[in-house]
């Protein structure tokens, strides 16, 4: 074949094939889209997921339709999405849970999570929380680390979600103190008793917290985050508390099937930019206790994840943590 007329073939396929591409992400999306959230509804997780989705389906011209799959962690929403078509409909509203800590938790899991998935965006972060029940004496973190020292073992503990017992394990970890875990399946359950005085302390999401400690039924002692929350900007954090570089919060991030076309992947992914810096979308996840993020690529987001991955995999291996 002469060098012109294969320089010419070549030229049309590249042509041919950018415009399909590009033909391809103007189509997307012609239909209605599937938000699994794997977490029960009215939960900080999905409570943020719905705020993203009521913009995101106007700024797409489609309506996204939240499908709460609850259970076993995450990993029954997680595996729907790890099974379902990679045409770009079916999203996940991954966490920390199905994505860093369930593989080091959990004996075996219906997928890969760093194989079975694409991340798209980082959504945000919502930061733990060191509660005291109304009259425990401690008001600082270096006063419940002292008095759990002193005591070891006897100062308890609700932890009402694995994540919660991770932030524990850290907090451990680095500050030497041991506390009496009380395990509760559910933020109210413990939220109760923590009022109640049937326990002395808890670490739960800034979500469920902060109503309370806003009302004054429950002491706000210290964050996990690097920074302060803003629904709680008066707590410090256990970083500005004695425990340098403590930085551990409960995360979401949006992923799709593998295989998913990478036009779709980095559509969705500009599409979030831009939903996650409306300042109206701000302001509502911020009001819930949640931090927004929406400014790294598909390759970013994907390191996140797997250096979350990696930490979180260490401190449940270290402390022989399995789930229930």
């Amino acid at each position: 074949m002469k060098p012109l007329r294969l320089a010419a073939i070549t030229a049309s396929f590249t042509l041919a094939t950018a415009w399909v591409v590009t033909a391809h992400a103007q189509a997307y999306p012609s239909k209605p889209i599937r938000l699994i959230v794997p977490f029960a509804a009215g939960q900080g997780a999905d409570a943020a997921a719905r705020v993203v989705a009521q913009k995101l389906s106007s700024n797409l011209n489609q309506p996204i339709v939240v499908d709460n799959r609850p259970g076993a962690g995450g990993n029954i929403g997680a595996e729907a999405v790890a099974k379902a078509a990679p045409d770009g409909y079916t999203l996940l509203m991954g966490s920390n849970g199905t994505h860093a800590a369930n593989a080091a938790l959990y004996a075996s899991l219906p997928f890969n999570p760093q194989t079975d998935f694409v991340p798209v965006s980082y959504i945000g972060s919502v930061a733990m929380v060191l509660l005291a029940a109304p009259g425990f004496p401690a008001r600082t973190a270096q006063d419940v680390i002292v008095m759990a020292k002193a005591k070891p073992e006897s100062v308890s503990m609700a932890i009402p979600s694995s994540t919660a017992r991770v932030v524990l394990e850290l907090l451990q970890k680095t500050s030497g103190a041991r506390f009496n875990p009380v395990a509760y399946k559910a933020s109210a359950a413990a939220v109760t008793d923590l009022i109640g005085g049937h326990v002395n302390l808890s670490i739960d999401t800034v979500i469920a917290a902060a109503p309370q400690v806003t009302a004054g039924r429950l002491q706000g002692i210290a964050v996990s985050s690097a920074t302060r929350s803003a629904a709680l900007p008066n707590v410090p954090t256990l970083a500005e508390s004695g425990l340098a570089g403590f930085n551990l919060n409960a995360w979401n991030v949006w992923f799709l099937p593998k295989g998913t076309p990478t036009d779709i992947v980095q559509k969705l992914n500009d599409e979030l930019r831009s939903v996650l810096k409306d300042p109206e979308v701000q302001a509502r996840m911020r009001a819930l206790g949640y931090e927004p993020g929406g400014t790294q690529s598909p390759a970013q987001v994907a390191d996140f994840v797997q250096g979350e991955s990696q930490k979180w995999g260490e401190l449940i291996r270290a402390a022989g943590l399995k789930a229930d």
